[in-house]
């Protein structure tokens, strides 16, 4: 990568992020705090496991440490989860027994929970000033945080809008012009790709992954005007989220433009298979698949572009639509409130959300840095579709039952596999498993809402 001043960059940086920018009010300015003595003691952070790159990820945190302990003399052991369903598991966990990690770095949309817990540290104006300020992140990541800009716990690390990868020559060699903007048409266009005969296929992605099927789902249902959570009721028995089921099965059981293996597949997989020169679009990723894509056969030849922001069976985007083209996306971190050493927490945080470190980060793993600087001096083309995205991207709802409701919503795919495995998924099956999944989601917001 390379990394210099890039004025056309920048300002779509900044564009993005007047767009976003989803809270306001004062905010630290300057420098972090004074130097931490950490001699002797251990600070525990807990991440989420890189699949794409688990080599790179482990001797980033050798790194990471090392430079830690220079500046504090402390040690760091780094936890890792590996799915959603593990990352609430370990909050509530922690929750409970009031013992656990110091510092956890979470996917955005888990923020909502753990602030909803109130386990964690509610940021005051000293605290932001112990990682440098609010003003040195992108404001537009800052959008959830917490549910205003006077309560905040999450300190944004990374940001990770998601969009779509086409390779240039597989749509060229079909005859399409331009990549397609609804999920109808992506289905169409995935059809004159695919090619079973020579194992190519129009789309890639992964059923089986353990983060990113209920993404589609939520696309498709908010463009097509249903929020999902919608104040104090839940939604996922409207007729909009049974079809997003019924477009993204029938990919596999219907269109057949994936490969029949995806079933088994993870997002890792998809991205391989992508790189290999095997697939016309590969689905819901982010630019942490640059780094393996520039080492891949198509080098060159392939670009990003945002994902579809028509829904199924519309022609246009329709109310707000068009800016729900990406959950707001990204990796916050939120100190313990129990934690017996927070000020070495916030060091932590300070040195992994500083200039320089993010844009080691950002040329290891392809994430766009939350800090402002770093993300302004990226010189990269390639990225801005990315960066045009996080200009579409939309919050998930903010409330404490997100993590069990987007849970639910993967576990109908979970539940599904079985019947994919064999060609389809039957009406009845999929409406079972979709009030099963309002049941438990609705008890989990009434909960919430108390």
């Amino acid at each position: 990568m390379k990394f210099a001043s890039s004025a056309k960059f920048a300002a779509v940086v900044v564009t993005a992020a007047l767009a976003l920018t989803a809270c306001g009010g004062s905010s630290s300015s300057g420098g972090s705090a004074g130097p931490v003595d950490g001699k002797g003691k251990k600070l525990s952070v807990l991440v989420n496991s890189n699949a794409n790159y688990p080599a790179q990820q482990k001797q980033w945190f050798t790194d990471i440490a090392a430079k830690f302990k220079a500046q504090t003399g402390a040690d760091v052991e780094f936890e890792t989860f590996a799915s959603g369903n593990d990352e609430l598991t370990r909050i509530q966990t922690s929750v409970v027994s009031g013992q656990g990690p110091d510092v956890y770095s979470l996917g955005t949309t888990f923020t909502p929970t753990a602030y909803a817990t109130k386990a964690f540290v509610t940021l005051s104006d000293d605290d932001w000033k112990k990682v440098g300020g609010k003003d040195r992140f992108n404001q537009a990541a800052l959008g959830i945080s917490g549910p205003d800009a006077q309560h905040q716990a999450g300190i944004p690390f990374v940001s990770r809008p998601f969009v779509m990868a086409y390779n240039k020559d597989i749509l060229k060699a079909a005859g399409i012009d331009k990549p397609a903007t609804s999920w109808d048409e992506l289905a169409a266009q995935a059809k004159k790709m695919t090619d079973p005969a020579t194992g190519t296929f129009g789309l890639a992605t992964g059923y089986k992954d353990n983060f990113d099927p209920w993404k589609f789902i939520w696309a498709m249902s908010v463009q097509a005007g249903n929020p999902l959570v919608d104040g104090k009721t839940l939604k996922l028995d409207d007729p909009t989220v049974k079809k997003a089921y019924e477009t993204y099965f029938g990919w596999l059981t219907k269109d057949k433009v994936v490969d029949p293996a995806s079933v088994g597949w993870s997002n890792s997989n998809a991205l391989a298979a992508f790189a290999s020169g095997k697939a016309g679009y590969l689905m819901m990723t982010t630019s942490s698949s640059v780094p393996t894509l520039e080492k891949s056969v198509v080098a060159g030849k392939y670009a990003y572009a945002t994902m579809p922001t028509t829904a199924p069976g519309q022609t246009s985007p329709q109310g707000d639509a068009a800016n729900a083209a990406s959950i707001l996306s990204g990796d916050n971190v939120v100190v313990a409130d129990y934690s017996k050493q927070k000020d070495l927490a916030f060091a932590y945080i300070n040195l992994i959300t500083s200039k320089d470190e993010q844009l080691n980060y950002q040329k290891i793993f392809g994430d766009l840095p939350a800090n402002a600087e770093a993300l302004k001096s990226l010189n990269n083309p390639i990225l801005q579709p990315v960066a045009d995205t996080a200009a579409k991207s939309k919050a998930t709802p903010f409330t404490g039952a997100w993590g069990d409701i987007q849970l639910a919503l993967v576990n109908v795919v979970v539940q599904s596999i079985p019947d994919l495995s064999k060609g389809s998924v039957d009406d009845s099956s999929l409406q079972g498993r979709l009030k099963d999944a309002q049941s438990k989601g609705q008890a989990s917001l009434d909960r919430a809402s108390k």
